[in-house]
């Protein structure tokens, strides 16, 4: 069995971090006990669904640090992108699409052509 607790008390260090959040605000946001989070953070956590899923969605974590923390190696620009996506609605989605395409081709292109 695989042992989850450094990965998810990393990440949760770091999106915490990187919110400028305090254990007790964390704690707010995800409705729990602060002794939990500092718990987590300390690689004694084992918490159950009912807890991980509030604390993840209120830290924005992408789950797959926790359950494939090879992650971590993905570009920070790359992870920003993702959350950002994840964060559209539908509609917001499907209107940005063309407009990445867009911006894809035109980066393509210009990676393309040949250095004078």
């Amino acid at each position: 069995m695989h042992d989850y607790s450094r990965p998810l008390g990393d990440a949760v260090k770091r999106a915490r971090g990187k919110l400028n959040l305090t254990q007790n605000e964390v704690a707010d946001l995800a409705d729990v006990d602060v002794r939990t989070v500092l718990n987590i953070e300390n690689y004694k956590g084992n918490p159950k669904m009912e807890v991980l899923y509030p604390l993840v969605r209120a830290l924005k974590i992408d789950a797959r640090e926790i359950f494939n923390p090879e992650i971590r190696r993905e570009s920070p620009a790359l992870r920003q992108l993702r959350v950002m996506i994840e964060e559209c609605s539908e509609e917001e989605a499907a209107a940005i699409i063309p407009v990445f395409q867009s911006v894809l081709t035109a980066l393509r292109d210009k990676n393309a052509l040949p250095i004078e």
